[in-house]
Formats: structure tokens, sequence, C-alpha cells
């Protein structure tokens, strides 16, 4: 073969060979570009996380018990149990499960006070200084007297049991009639009048003695536990003066002059 035969048949192989080795660049680049494409579809993209919205009061089981709901604190059942830590308004607050709170107080509101607005002065017992008394005869009964005691002081006062009558300052005291005590304490508020009757002679019988005419009267009252009290009031006596025997008696102090005079 000669020089010029042989020099282009190596052209052409060198040329088929860069030819084919360019041919054999591209389809390993390609096959890489499918590879990679690939394994960008295929790959685990990874998840975003979306944040769940809060609730109030936190989501649990129902059937839990719910302390505090009410202001005086009872507690009641059936209520939730909130996992969250939510305060309420009324302070409150959501701590573990159970709900605590709300207690907030009234009793201030409620428990207005009332002590001392609806109670009274506390009264006294009826004495010579604080009332005045009047002695006045009667036509009926016979041989009776009226005794008419008026609270003129400022605060409510008692007459207690009956009067004790002192005529010229005699050595004892009328005895008292017992049928006529009342059920309760005469009680004189300011102004008002309280009674007892004094039988002055004669008795049930009119076998009264003794009987004398008297010109002075002193009366003395009695305090819760039956002690006589100073000063005593000294009713004025008609002009003639008072005839008395030894069957002087006197009722309890009464609240009306009626029921003073039936005895």
């Amino acid at each position: 073969m000669s020089a010029f035969t042989a020099r282009p048949r190596t052209r052409l192989f060198a040329a088929a060979t860069v030819a084919l080795a360019a041919l054999s660049l591209t389809a390993c680049n390609d096959k890489l570009g499918v590879q990679d494409e690939g394994a960008a579809q295929t790959g685990t993209t990874a998840p975003t996380s979306t944040k769940a919205p809060e609730k109030t009061g936190g989501t649990g089981k129902t059937g839990g018990s719910t302390s505090g709901n009410s202001t005086s604190g009872n507690s009641s059942t059936g209520g939730d149990n909130g996992s969250g830590g939510t305060t309420g308004s009324n302070g409150g607050k959501s701590s573990g499960g159970k709900t605590s709170g709300g207690s907030g107080s009234n009793s201030g509101a409620n428990s207005g006070t009332n002590s001392g607005s609806n109670t009274s002065a506390s009264s006294v017992p009826c004495s010579g200084a604080n009332t005045k008394v009047t002695a006045q005869s009667v036509s009926r009964p016979i041989n009776h007297m009226l005794l008419t005691v008026t609270n003129t002081g400022t605060k409510t006062c008692d007459l207690y049991y009956y009067p004790a009558l002192n005529f010229d300052d005699a050595q004892s005291v009328p005895p008292v009639m017992k049928e006529s005590q009342p059920q309760a304490v005469t009680t004189l508020t300011p102004g008002q009048s309280g009674y007892a009757a004094v039988a002055l002679a004669g008795g049930d019988n009119g076998t009264g003695t003794n009987g004398h005419t008297v010109k002075s009267l002193a009366v003395y009252f009695f305090d819760r536990n039956n002690n006589s009290i100073s000063p005593a009031a000294t009713p004025s006596l008609p002009a003639k003066g008072m005839y008395i025997d030894d069957s002087l008696r006197v009722t309890y102090w009464l609240s009306s002059a009626q029921d003073a005079l039936t005895y």
C-alpha cells in the first residue's frame, strides 16, 4: 500500500474515534441528567409542620371535675378537664386538667352589716327620777285610789313588780294582790303611762281595822332583782287626806287603768 493511501485511512479512523468518543460523552451526560432528574422527582420532600390553633380552655376528656364555677366556690361535676393553661377573666386558672378559681367573694356586698341599726336603746328601770306619779281618788270601786305613772325620760323604762307605798312614814308597805300579776313586765316608752290601784280601806267584807287618815305618800320602785331603788316619787294627796286601814292592798303595775281598777 502506498503512503498516500495509508494517510487518508489513518485520518478517517481518527475522525471516527473522535466522533465515537463524542457520542459516548453525550450519552453519559444524558444518562446522568436523567438520574439527577429522577432523583429530584422521587426524593422525599420534608413535610411542612402546621401549628394547630390554640383552643381556650384546652382540649381534653369530658367528665372531669370543675371547682370554683361559682362565686361561692361550689364545685360542679361534669365539667371539662382542660389541658391548657389559660387564665380566665375571673381569676380562675386551668392547670393540669382541673379548673380552679373563679371564687370571687360576694360576702362584703351581700352581708351588709345590720348590727345596731335595728336595735333600740336598752331600757332602764322606772324610778322617781324618770317618771311623774299622780294619785287620784275614784268613785268605783269604792275606797280605791288610782296611781298613774308617766315616763318623763328619754329611754324606755320598765315597771317591775308593784309600787311600794309608804303613807306618813309607815313602818311597812301594803301587800300586793297576787291575782293582779300581769303576764309580762309593764314597759313604758317615753310619754307612756302605767297604772296601779290601791284598795284603801274596808277590805272585801268591810271589816278593816285601825283606820286613820294620812296626808303624805311616797311611792318606791323595784329593779329587776326586786330591790327597792331611789329616788321615790311623792305624789300629792287630796287636802283632806286619805282614809286607810290595815286592809290596805295594792295591785301590780299594769298597762291599763281599767285593768287596774278591776281589783
